[in-house]
């Protein structure tokens, strides 16, 4: 299971939640007090962890909401080609693909031998960036 099930009320700006089958990172909150006859209301703009795109959720304060885990983990790069980055992780020694990081200050850092920093999120693997 990649996600943890918890209440829409407890999140805060910057946790994570799953919106529309995808796993973000909450950018800003806006909840309504209860009114006479209706739950208080809870409003969130967030940003997809995968491909940066804008999602934008409206709930009651206390339904459930799945929460993704974020698995961060360190790799070395292997080899680059024009559309995949070719990684090994340095616990497990699996090598595999993923592709370029969409942040170009992240990309004009890459060199094979570079240790990096990578997130596996709900099956999904990205890297978030190059370290030293």
């Amino acid at each position: 299971m990649a996600y943890r099930i918890g209440r829409v009320g407890e999140l805060k700006v910057g946790s994570y939640a799953v919106i529309d089958g995808e796993p973000c990172q909450i950018l800003s909150i806006q909840k309504s007090k209860p009114g006479k006859h209706g739950s208080a209301k809870f409003r969130c703009i967030a940003v997809s962890l995968l491909d940066g795109s804008k999602k934008s959720f409206v709930s009651p304060v206390d339904a459930t909401i799945e929460i993704p885990i974020v698995d961060k983990r360190r790799g070395q790069i292997v080899s680059i080609t024009p559309d995949y980055v070719q990684l090994m992780d340095l616990e497990t020694y699996e090598v595999f693909e993923v592709p370029h990081p969409s942040e170009e200050e992240v990309k004009s850092r890459l060199e094979v031998g570079k240790e990096v920093e990578y997130w596996n999120i709900m099956g999904h693997r990205k890297l978030v960036r190059v370290k030293g």
